[in-house]
């Protein structure tokens, strides 16, 4: 009778708890887009792409996404996993549940089918536990079986909560203005070796970092906030 009770916790209840306060929090910020022709031009074309994000800022992009459709993302199988599989598939996102560690294969199996029926795909690069930042693998074998490019995806708020997580995990504060901007396409060839499969990996971790830095700057100049949040008035 407990477990059953959990079960329905779970499934039924916590998520849409979740749900609430992700949506609430949401439609109270300010969201400007930065560099979007990197998004664009893909999806002008038809084409789909790998969004990527930073398990510390992904947050912002959870409601902002899910206006993508159709769009997956892949969660681990793990009791957390559970529950923010059910609040991304009411937000509209299609959750594949596996990892490097459990159910790996039949998830890309998975996303590979997706892709090729039109579904953009969502990735946290160094999620769930880390290490900051860094960059796995899994993300070049999903852009190696999906065959789509990797558009780096960076949000930043100025103004934020942050938790005692392992990543300092960020939550924009109510009514915060928020950027939303993406990098240049990337593609991973089917055929590389092992070392230039390391250098891509490197290659998207530095530009990533950077991105982040540079967008987070942006909190520091006034008359850039002027220019991206009220363009008319910048002049």
């Amino acid at each position: 009778m407990k477990r059953n009770i959990k079960l329905f916790m779970y499934k039924h209840v916590l998520p849409y708890i979740g749900l609430f306060i992700v949506k609430t929090i949401a439609l109270t910020h300010r969201v400007r887009i930065l560099d979007a022709e990197n998004e664009t031009r893909i999806l002008d074309n038809g084409g789909s792409l790998i969004y990527i994000s930073w398990h510390q800022r992904f947050f912002p992009g959870i409601t902002f996404f899910a206006k993508r459709r159709p769009i997956a993302i892949m969660i681990s199988q793990s009791r957390d996993g559970e529950i923010m599989a059910h609040v991304v598939k009411v937000l509209g996102w299609h959750p594949v549940r596996g990892s490097s560690s459990r159910g790996g294969k039949e998830a890309l199996q998975e996303l590979k089918d997706l892709a090729l029926n039109g579904y953009k795909i969502g990735h946290i690069v160094d999620g769930p536990k880390g290490p900051v930042g860094v960059v796995k693998p899994g993300l070049l074998r999903i852009a190696q079986v999906a065959g789509l490019p990797i558009v780096p995806t960076v949000t930043s708020a100025q103004k934020k909560w942050s938790f005692k997580s392992w990543d300092r995990f960020m939550i924009p504060k109510f009514f915060s203005r928020v950027i939303i901007r993406f990098g240049e396409p990337i593609i991973i060839p089917q055929d590389i070796n092992d070392d230039e499969f390391e250098i891509k990996r490197q290659r998207i971790e530095t530009k990533l970092k950077e991105l982040y830095d540079d967008t987070d700057s942006i909190w520091n100049s006034p008359e850039k906030i002027q220019k991206i949040f009220h363009p008319q008035s910048a002049f």
